[in-house]
């Protein structure tokens, strides 16, 4: 059908522009040839420009296109016709939007007109014109005709009981209009047809000729207006038997005076609507004696009676029991009265900001009088325009900014873990820790530019990020101190021989590390100075080549350390250079020289034990016979006593160092340089010195050596006094500056101020109260006004003279309207404004109700009896009542229960509830931190709870993370009929707890170290190793274990080496002649010289830490390395050279350069004779690498893991390894062969442990206000946000970081409106009429669309009447219901589908209407 028409138009065009050219030729007119191309525009582009207001330029597209449609080059077109494809504009704003719109009807008073440009910025502007289609013409379609009615003549239905004479009664079928006619179709034809029953045997009795075939009905006009008595209708309805005009309908023609408005007005009972706004209680203005009146009119209608053919026929075929349905009492209609407009309210926006939008100002006014009936409705009581549209004119707002305090302390006790036992002594903790500050919103003044000058506001006038709060830090620990073994005792010596420490210093190095001397007691003290023998020259005799001569040797003079000194400091003469010595001549015995002293066998004596060391000689020559005989073998060795110190060990114990304090003295040993970092001035401190004997406690200070005491006082630098820095006073918070009720509790305000910088060294202290609560003063008692409700007057009927003009009966009775005066007073009962107590005294009782005045022919009917008894709650109660007088019980009417019900019944009052539990339960909640409690504790963070406050967990009390708690669930509060009631009913809060308990975090557990294991490897380098065993894994967020190995421990390693030679032999130096070799072959003589056996001791030893060697068994030592005990030796004969023995080899040169030799030496003792030479007295020997001359170098062991002090959980630690001398053929030497070659690599390097730092959460917020007034689905919550992610190792976040509480269940009271009612004509069976829907208020749990509207309705009072839905949902319709043989559309039917059309890119609507599915709608 639409492109049919599409296609005709199109067509209809083309014929009549060929007709016309046609037209023209003929008559002789030159026809210019159309232009086939012209341009095309597309819609302007957007404004482009910098900013919003500023000026920019438009474009849009512009091109040629055929006359057919396509699109071709613009070389076609005409160029001097090309639009224009670029403007100039204006960058419009956002905030425009609201102000400007597209109007296509005129614009009303009040509105100028804009420049279209402006609108064209948001939408495009709405079409001038659109295409349209010539639509054929639509008959009128019908539906099919329904059953036949059951048989009944119209006589019978008015209770005449008769039937047609001769004839049988009618019965009648009807259709309905599928489709009305449109663009002049074919009208409907009648929609009702008629026929003749059949007569049986049970035929009604025949009706009357002029009756027959034939029904009637009673047709209702609208309503009149309402009238005032004074006003009477003049003449009487005439009606005019007249046919049907075309549309079907029947003229009814009446005289002027008599004609009436038929404009359906709404309908008249007595429903009050006020519009409650809630504001600030204004200025009274009392009105003395203002009355609301409400005046009592009528109204009248149009009645006709009409046939089932469509004419109209006397009034009374149609008249029922002679009811008056053509007037009726009614309301005199009042406008609704409103107030003045109040000032303008300040405009919203006061100052510049980036935003463009401008503000706002309103204004409101109030209700002074109600409507009542057909009066107008109130007016919008609030009006709200732009105001500040200029930005640019405007001041700077002021800005607002994140400040920070000072850090807190460097706090190490949130990093240790559950279980570790240094929580009862964290003031020795050091090492890595945290350290926090608070972070709170100012307004920033140009005025004051010290930051601690400015009060702190509310944290949500802040934007951007939160800065941080949470930062690591660290507390030096004391230096890890590595010490070396205990050295060998030193001599015996007198105290006056070392140097004083003296009593004031600057400190050592080693404070950290524990004592490194100590002393023991001695008997017999050495000089403090002594001569050392350094070399010695051979002994030469005073007269030939033995006997008696002198000795060359040279001496220094040393300290006690060996250190050689100026030789006038040693006592006694200065050495000489030459000493008396003795050759042994060829006849003597020759010995060799003593041997060094050999070590202590004990470091101390005691009561049973003493020290002792011995040295020894050998023989080396036998004598002659004759001759200086050898001595003995006792007196070839020495025993003396050594060690003869008792076993007592003492030291120096030094104490911690005091606070630096000023001395007035003035410190000593100052340098330049303290002096210049000094700004506030240089102090002393003093720290305890005590003598302490090992493992007995405190002696006396004599006891220890007074030169290794320690110092007592040292030179410090004073730390300049901090003073404590606050901010001033926040603001009080706002008090409510509304009226409250009589009964209302105080309200209190509060204001905070915040800690900036601690006090410190002595400055001035903080003050006490950062945290301030008063009283806000008391506002005025919101004011009491009531209505006050006179009695009921008079009911009042239409007036005779109206009643007698419609033509109906003179009795005065049926139904009317009867008021009640309704005033407005105060407390004292005097006459108020009626503002007042629609402002504060609820609402309005009825000025008005229905009344009947009883007729001579009414029904008459009993009282009502009591209600029956009730049984129990949730019952029904019942009453009846019944028809009294012969003719009530005869009547018809009287008998439809509808209309005079002799039964009801209502349910029982009943005052039984019960709570019932609704929902889960909430999850467990513990306590949170007040704001007072958070403020005492000296935690960081505002009253607000959310301004990054680190999260504390104090032991007991609120703040908790776990342990006791409650839990919380919702109860409803019913009634017997399952209503939900207030919770006060049921004398319950609305809330079920219970005590629930939450899991504390259980971190991991590990055993303590183990002690550290011994070498891994028993010769060399190798690792000791100490482990931490799991014990209990974490549960429920606690601290993570650290990295296990397999076997589920942890370790720390410490390089070791094992000395390979820790067993060795130790021999003599000196061998001892046992035996000689006999030369003679006499026999028992022995002689006395040749070869002989020398022999000596070897003992298996351990050798100490500090060099001591202790003797073991010799299966210790190694037995393929067991020295040789004897050896044969050359013993001289006496005319033989005696030399002494070889001294050792000379060291060869570091480098071993070619060519290089060492060498070694020997004496002679005693000169050979008769022509004997003496052996060889030096020897050389090349130095040969790895063979007798070597490299050193420095061995390494692998780095330690990384130690902490054992007071440090986290932090700066070191790594430590060993280092031994090795020589080039790998063989260990002494250190000292290394230490000639420089300084060794570093022994020690720092390293980091990271901290384990715990997830860190402000404290709760405060409880947010219920989600909801009313339902089920309220709740309340808190939340927390997170100030530190965890760290490596540390306890995670909690998962949640909001918790909901369930709010007490309160009823919702909403208005509900119910469906429509069939159309209600009042006392007539056709015409115009009013279809209504009730309005009720009704209770539900929070979803209206639960609420079932017979169950669930309560009293109106309880509903909001400012919420009433009437202004924008209407409760009642007019409606009309069609008298038979009239045409009859039903309802529109909803929209259909969209269906869209096209020709030339125009779309096209087209409408429908439908009778059984009702009216049909589509559109694009």
């Amino acid at each position: 059908m639409k492109a049919q028409s599409r296609t005709l138009g199109m067509c209809c065009t083309r014929i009549l522009l060929l007709s016309l050219t046609m037209a023209l030729v003929g008559i002789g007119m030159e026809v210019p040839r159309p232009m086939p191309y012209s341009w095309k525009t597309g819609m302007w582009g957007v404004c482009v420009s910098g900013a919003c207001g500023s000026a920019g330029s438009q474009f849009r597209a512009v091109w040629c296109i055929h006359l057919d449609g396509w699109t071709t080059l613009p070389s076609k077109c005409a160029l001097s016709e090309r639009p224009p494809r670029e403007r100039p504009c204006v960058r419009v704003c956002e905030w425009h939007r609201t102000l400007f719109e597209w109007q296509l009807s005129p614009r009303t008073d009040g509105q100028a007109a804009a420049d279209p440009r402006v609108c064209e910025a948001f939408s495009p502007p709405p079409p001038d014109e659109q295409a349209c289609l010539l639509p054929c013409p639509i008959n009128c379609v019908l539906s099919a005709f329904s059953h036949w009615s059951a048989c009944r003549s119209q006589s019978q239905s008015q209770g005449q009981g008769c039937a047609g004479s001769g004839t049988p009664p009618l019965q009648h079928r009807t259709r309905q209009v599928l489709a009305a006619p449109l663009y002049g179709g074919a009208e409907c034809p009648s929609l009702t047809e008629m026929r003749r029953c059949h007569r049986g045997a049970n035929a009604p009795s025949p009706c009357p000729h002029d009756q027959q075939e034939h029904s009637y009905s009673l047709w209702a006009g609208p309503w009149s207006e309402c009238r005032v008595r004074s006003t009477l209708p003049i003449g009487r309805t005439r009606v005019d038997f007249s046919v049907q005009d075309h549309s079907g309908r029947v003229e009814v023609k009446r005289s002027d005076e008599a004609r009436m408005s038929v404009i359906v007005r709404r309908h008249t009972e007595s429903i009050f609507r006020v519009n409650h706004h809630h504001h600030h209680h204004p200025h009274h203005h009392h009105e003395d004696g203002e009355s609301w009146g409400i005046h009592i009119g009528y109204q009248t209608r149009q009645v006709r009676c009409t046939r089932n053919d469509g004419k109209n026929v006397m009034l009374s075929l149609c008249d029922h029991d002679n009811a008056p349905v053509n007037f009726r009492s009614c309301v005199m209609p009042k406008d609704c009265v409103v107030s003045d407009w109040t000032e303008w309210s300040p405009c919203s926006k006061t100052c510049r900001t980036t935003d463009q939008s401008p503000g706002y100002r309103t204004r409101k006014r109030h209700v002074k009088g109600l409507l009542i009936g057909e009066g107008k409705e109130c007016p919008a009581l609030e009006e709200r325009e732009a105001c500040n549209l200029i930005g640019d004119l405007l001041p700077l707002c002021p800005s607002y900014q994140w400040l920070l305090t000072d850090w807190g302390e460097c706090q190490i006790l949130p990093l240790l873990g559950q279980q570790d036992h240094r929580h009862g002594n964290a003031s020795v903790l050091c090492g890595g820790g945290i350290q926090t500050r608070e972070v709170y919103c100012v307004r920033l003044d140009n005025v004051t530019s010290f930051s601690h000058k400015l009060r702190p506001v509310r944290r949500d006038l802040c934007s951007g990020p939160i800065p941080s709060m949470v930062q690591s830090c660290s507390i030096t620990c004391p230096q890890l101190c590595l010490l070396t073994d205990w050295s060998e005792w030193g001599p015996c010596v007198h105290d006056e021989c070392f140097e004083s420490q003296g009593k004031r210093g600057t400190g050592g190095v080693f404070e950290s590390c524990p004592h490194l001397t100590e002393a023991m007691p001695c008997d017999k003290p050495t000089s403090c100075f002594t001569w050392r023998l350094t070399s010695q020259g051979p002994c030469t005799p005073q007269e030939g080549t033995c006997g008696p001569g002198t000795q060359e040797q040279k001496v220094e003079c040393v300290n006690t350390t060996g250190k050689t000194v100026s030789g006038d400091r040693c006592s006694g003469d200065l050495a000489a250079t030459h000493y008396p010595c003795e050759k042994p001549c060829a006849s003597n015995c020759v010995l060799s020289n003593w041997s060094p002293w050999s070590h202590c066998s004990l470091s101390c004596s005691g009561k049973h034990s003493e020290g002792k060391q011995h040295r020894t000689r050998s023989v080396l020559a036998l004598p002659e016979e004759g001759g200086a005989v050898c001595p003995n073998v006792s007196a070839l060795q020495q025993w003396r006593s050594c060690a003869s110190g008792t076993c007592v060990h003492l030291h120096w114990a030094t104490g911690p160092w005091g606070p630096c304090t000023l001395d007035p003295q003035g410190p000593l040993n100052v340098s330049a340089t303290e002096q210049q970092n000094a700004t506030c001035g240089l102090g002393t401190q003093m720290r305890e010195i005590t003598c302490v004997k090992a493992n007995n406690g405190v002696v006396t200070s004599k006891r220890c050596p007074l030169s290794s005491r320690p110092v007592s006082e040292r030179v410090c630098v004073l730390a300049c006094p901090v003073d404590c820095i606050v901010t001033p006073f926040s603001e009080w918070s706002p008090c409510p500056n509304t009226c409250s009720p009589a009964n209302a509790t105080v309200v209190s305000q509060s204001r905070h101020r915040i800690i900036i910088q601690t006090a410190a060294n002595g400055g001035q202290d903080c003050p006490d109260t950062l945290y301030e609560e008063r009283e806000c003063e008391r506002t005025s008692t919101c004011p009491t006004y009531r209505w006050q409700t006179h009695r009921w007057n008079k009911c009042i009927l239409v007036p005779d003279s109206v009643r007698q003009a419609l033509g109906a009966s003179t009795e005065s009775c049926g139904q009317g309207l009867e008021t009640r005066g309704v005033m407005c007073v105060g407390t004292d009962d005097s006459p108020a404004a009626l503002s007042l107590c629609l402002l504060w005294g609820g609402p309005m009782p009825a000025q008005m109700r229905g009344c009947r005045v009883a007729c001579r022919d009414d029904c008459t009917l009993s009282s009502w009896s009591t209600f029956s008894p009730c049984q129990r709650c949730g019952d029904w109660r019942s009453r009846s009542r019944t028809l009294i007088g012969r003719s009530s019980k005869k009547r018809v009417r009287c008998q439809q229960e509808s209309l005079y019900p002799l039964k009801e019944r209502e349910p029982c009052p009943c005052s039984e509830f019960r709570a019932q539990p609704q929902g889960s339960w909430s999850p467990c909640l513990l306590p949170g931190l007040s704001e007072r409690t958070a403020w005492h504790l000296g935690l960081p963070g505002r009253p607000q709870g959310l301004d990054g406050v680190l999260r504390w967990r104090p032991a007991q009390g609120e703040g908790k993370e776990c342990g006791q708690g409650w839990r919380y669930r919702a109860l409803a509060c019913l009634d017997h009929r399952g209503q939900l009631v207030e919770p006060t009913l049921c004398a319950s809060s609305g809330l079920e707890k219970e005590l629930c308990h939450v899991a504390c975090p259980t971190d991991c557990r590990l055993s303590e170290w183990s002690p550290w294991s011994t070498c891994t490897a028993s010769c060399g380098w190798g690792v000791k190793v100490r482990a931490q065993w799991l014990r209990e894994k974490a549960f429920n967020g606690g601290r993570p274990c650290p990295k296990l190995d397999l076997r589920n421990q942890v370790s720390e390693v410490l390089p070791c080496y094992s000395e390979c030679d820790q067993y060795s032999w130790e021999v003599d130096l000196c061998y001892s002649l046992s035996n000689a070799i006999s030369t003679s072959t006499g026999p028992g003589e022995v002689l006395s010289c040749g070869e002989g056996v020398q022999s000596r001791k070897a003992r298996c030893v351990r050798r100490g830490s500090n060099g001591q060697s202790q003797h073991v068994h010799e299966t210790l030592c190694s037995q393929l390395e067991h020295p040789i005990t004897s050896q044969i030796c050359p013993l001289p004969c006496p005319t033989q050279c005696v030399t002494s023995q070889w001294s050792q080899w000379s060291t060869c040169p570091m480098a071993c350069p070619p060519g290089a030799l060492r060498w070694r030496g020997r004496q002679v003792l005693r000169q050979s004779q008769l022509g004997h030479t003496c052996l060889e007295l030096s020897q050389s020997q090349p130095c040969l690498f790895n063979s007798t001359c070597f490299s050193y170098n420095y061995s390494y062991s692998d780095w330690s893991s990384c130690q902490l002090s054992e007071n440090a959980v986290c932090g700066q630690g070191i790594k430590t390894r060993l280092h031994r001398c090795v020589r080039s053929d790998d063989e260990l030497v002494e250190m000292s062969l290394c230490a000639e070659r420089g300084p060794s690599e570093k022994l020690i390097i720092s390293c980091e442990v990271s901290c384990p730092v715990n997830c860190l959460v402000s404290v709760w917020s405060p409880w947010s206000e219920c989600s909801h007034t009313c339902g089920n689905q309220s709740q309340m919550l808190r939340s927390r946000m997170v100030v530190q992610e965890a760290g490596d190792g540390g306890q995670s976040c909690p998962a949640h970081l909001s918790q909901t509480k369930p709010c007490p269940i309160m009823p919702c009271y909403s208005w509900l409106l119910g469906d429509w009612s069939p159309c209600q004509i009042e006392g007539a069976e056709c015409g115009e009429g009013v279809k209504v829907r009730n309005l009720t208020c009704v209770v539900h749990w929070g979803a209206l669309s639960s609420a079932s509207q017979s169950d669930a309705v309560v009293e109106e009072e309880r509903c909001d009447r400012g919420q009433r839905p009437e202004r924008d949902t209407p409760v009642q319709l007019p409606c009309s219901v069609p008298c038979p043989g009239d045409c009859h559309l039903t309802e529109w039917s909803p929209w259909s589908s969209c269906q869209l059309m096209c020709m030339d890119g125009r779309s096209f609507e087209t409408q429908g209407r439908q009778a059984l599915t009702g009216r049909n709608r589509s559109g694009a």
